[in-house]
């Protein structure tokens, strides 16, 4: 029989340590022969990236530390691995290490340590990587094919980026002239090539600055010449308003591309050069938007089948004949698919969770309908019984709008809540703005619904997964949207009696901390909250303060700067500090290059003296994200050390947050 305690103050066995190391998820699997390999987090190990491979009899081993398979392209990186079956026997395996970003290649089964096939570059942010092809028939022992980025300056916007031939010999190790540019820079972003079956052949994705890749992007064509060299390059298909986030090409010789010209992410077939046809047309996506180079949502079957994910978000894996447009859902229990499939013959693998269950690597063969799990298999540390029991809801936002959101009720199996008591509720804004909060077990979410603190995700204005219309939600509007959006939500769990209207707090990352930030200073709704790595100062982040890839993101959700620069002053929380009344902390990585620590320095020093409790704490060598075990529970219990403190809650089990003032 459960005991009646005071909501926040119930015991669990889910610590922040427990929360820290299951934090992360595979990515990137692909099949290499008759192997599987993925990347996976060691948050016990410097949150690296370590490359998993399975082996046929299910065994998996590992490239062991110090390698860390991770690129840093447009910083958020993308897919940094591809590998191939050797005409001798074996894998030849090429891969992105994070500590130089230089290209290595590495034949597991041979005797010696990976070899590079990239130079350094001390100018600026170095030479980077992504998306890699092999092209093993390529001229003496073989070339990988891959995205290039170049600094040729010491800013973050003094750069290029275009297509680029490694050779495998390790001739260009030393030697940056060895690299073969295969497409010029005309296009600000890129993604990898993508072969047709004959080799004749090279597709691949572009776009320009203002636009991001969700709102346009162009489908690039060339021509290959038997010197391996690209001609007649043209535009085939997207446009300024149209966003193709991936292509694939057909057995045939036919494009499949994701568009949402008809306002949700579908699919098409066309012929090059020619017209598309709609595959599926469903208010559905079949796709998301493109935060990471080389993400896969659909990959065609060697019977002409299309194994798709789909649903308002990648929430089910499908199997989609292209001629007669039928679609065939695969049962499961997974509630979310990572943007990662692979194929293996008649085998699809990708990466799925469930409420119940983090990522793992599943499998599907086609020819039987039967799944398994094969990788990275989730196992509870604890009782599940301790898990949050989350109900989908949507809102009514301002102007009787909908808002999509999950709450995540306090639970625990041997606590309840006294009869004459409301729970706090923490919302939780994702980051993006243009992401999606998944539904899936998160022990971070269940760290705080198991000691009686509900949790709501808001997937806000501006959220994917809901078509274009809603993600337009946000169209000069960030700052305003997506805090109303979470305003309505919490608020109407407080009407309705689910949360304590007393006892709300908002907290996000990125730019969630934004969102988290610009609620603190912008509405009364809630008691305190948490705001990490954020974006605080409009300003000083639209004119040089944050990354290439996002640096004229503002002009599509806030408006040009040089057109309404006093909308850009009134909705940043730093300037706005006056109506600032409740209690925060501020978590931040030093060595983050997408919200740098100085726009939490600016915020601070118009907070100072102004008598707000308050803590900033910040990680060395934490970037965009936190990876590291140590700071992920420091994060955690500082972040309940707060809401405890606010709510009125005893919480001996956590070190005391000190608020200075």
């Amino acid at each position: 029989m459960a005991t009646t305690g005071a909501y926040g103050s119930w015991p669990s066995p889910i610590d922040a340590a427990l929360a820290a190391s299951r934090d992360g998820r595979p990515e990137y699997v692909e099949a290499v022969g008759d192997e599987l390999w993925w990347t996976e987090p060691r948050p016990a190990e410097a949150g690296r990236r370590a490359l998993v491979r399975r082996l046929p009899d299910g065994t998996t081993a590992e490239l062991p530390a110090p390698w860390n398979v991770r690129s840093r392209v447009i910083e958020y990186g993308g897919r940094p691995w591809t590998g191939t079956e050797r005409a001798g026997g074996g894998p030849l395996i090429v891969f992105v290490h994070f500590d130089d970003q230089r290209l290595y290649a590495y034949e597991p089964d041979g005797s010696g340590e990976p070899w590079p096939l990239t130079p350094v570059s001390g100018t600026g942010g170095g030479l980077r990587w992504v998306d890699p092809q092999l092209r093993p028939e390529r001229g003496g022992s073989g070339e990988v094919w891959c995205v290039l980025e170049e600094f040729t300056g010491e800013g973050p916007t003094e750069l290029r980026r275009l297509i680029a031939a490694v050779p495998l010999d390790g001739s260009a190790a030393d030697d940056r002239s060895a690299v073969r540019e295969l497409s010029d820079d005309r296009h600000r972003f890129v993604t990898g090539p993508e072969l047709s079956p004959d080799g004749r052949r090279a597709a691949w994705i572009a776009w320009d600055h203002p636009r991001m890749p969700w709102d346009g992007t162009e489908v690039i064509l060339a021509d290959l010449g038997d010197d391996g060299t690209f001609h007649n390059t043209r535009t085939v298909l997207g446009g300024p308003e149209e966003s193709v986030p991936q292509i694939q090409w057909t057995a045939d010789g036919r494009l499949l591309f994701a568009s949402d010209r008809n306002g949700w992410w579908n699919l098409y077939r066309a012929d090059p050069d020619g017209d598309a046809v709609e595959l599926c047309p469903r208010e559905e996506e079949f796709a998301g938007p493109l935060w990471k180079i080389g993400l896969s949502w659909f990959r065609p079957l060697e019977n002409g089948l299309v194994a798709t994910l789909h649903g308002r978000g990648s929430t089910t894996l499908g199997i989609l004949d292209p001629e007669t447009g039928s679609l065939v859902d695969i049962a499961g229990p997974w509630t979310e698919w990572a943007g990662t499939l692979a194929v293996q013959g008649s085998r699809v693998i990708g990466i799925a969770a469930s409420p119940r269950s983090a990522y793992e690597i599943v499998e599907l063969d086609t020819s039987t309908g039967h799944t398994r799990i094969i990788g990275a298999p989730h196992e509870d540390a604890v009782d599940p019984a301790y898990y949050p029991e989350p109900v989908e809801r949507t809102f009514a936002g301002p102007g009787g709008r909908g808002i999509h959101a999950q709450i995540y009720p306090p639970h625990s199996p041997d606590r309840t809540g006294p009869d004459d008591e409301l729970p706090p509720y923490v919302i939780w804004a994702h980051g993006g703005p243009t992401g999606h909060a998944a539904l899936v077990l998160d022990l971070e979410i269940a760290y705080f619904t198991s000691r009686g603190i509900g949790v709501a995700e808001v997937n806000y204005g501006g959220s994917t997964g809901y078509g274009r219309a809603y993600r337009n939600r946000l169209r000069e509007q960030w700052g305003v949207v997506d805090v109303e959006d979470c305003a309505a939500v919490a608020g109407a769990l407080a009407a309705e009696g689910t949360a304590d209207p007393h006892r709300l707090a908002v907290r996000g990352g990125s730019a969630g901390g934004w969102t988290t930030a610009a609620s603190l200073t912008g509405t009364d709704v809630y008691a305190c909250g948490t705001i990490i790595y954020p974006i605080l100062d409009l300003t000083g982040w639209g004119s040089g303060e944050t990354h290439d890839f996002e640096s004229q993101y503002l002009e599509s959700i806030v408006g040009p700067l040089d057109e309404v620069p006093e909308r850009y002053r009134e909705r940043s929380p730093s300037t706005r500090t006056d109506r600032l009344t409740t209690p925060f902390l501020l978590l931040q990585g030093e060595d983050d290059p997408i919200c740098p620590p100085v726009q939490c320095e600016r915020f601070l020093a118009a907070v100072e003296g102004r008598g707000i409790p308050h803590a900033y704490l910040t990680y060395p060598g934490e970037g965009h994200g936190f990876r590291r075990a140590d700071t992920m529970i420091s994060a955690l219990e500082s972040e309940l050390s707060l809401y405890a403190q606010t709510f009125g809650i005893d919480r001996p089990d956590v070190p005391r947050l000190e608020l200075r003032k």
